[in-house]
């Protein structure tokens, strides 16, 4: 008897990326996170961190707010229910991956 090949279903390509995957995670776990916090978390450069925020806030998963503090700028960041449901997905599409039997 032939035995029936799982497919694999494709992870969301804007989760995989390291950077974004880490920002996901942080916002997961937080209410909300300035720029600053998820600079110094995840140690990346501002300009690529900025870059990758912009492509999250752009596909709905998170939302970026700019405030002040004083006279210094803020951004915050929160995830948004699209950007929970995505992350959940992305999980369980791993999850679905590691179970997949080695012949």
């Amino acid at each position: 008897m032939e035995e029936k090949q799982k497919t694999f279903k494709p992870l969301d390509p804007l989760l995989h990326s390291e950077l974004r995957l880490a920002v996901m995670s942080i916002l997961i776990g937080v209410n909300e996170a300035d720029f600053v916090y998820i600079k110094s978390q995840t140690g990346a450069t501002a300009g690529n961190l900025s870059v990758q925020l912009d492509k999250l806030s752009a596909a709905g998963y998170i939302e970026v707010e700019k405030t002040f503090k004083g006279k210094k700028t803020c951004t915050l960041c929160r995830v948004t229910d699209k950007g929970r449901n995505a992350f959940a997905e992305y999980v369980e599409t791993l999850k679905q991956y590691l179970q997949i039997p080695k012949v």
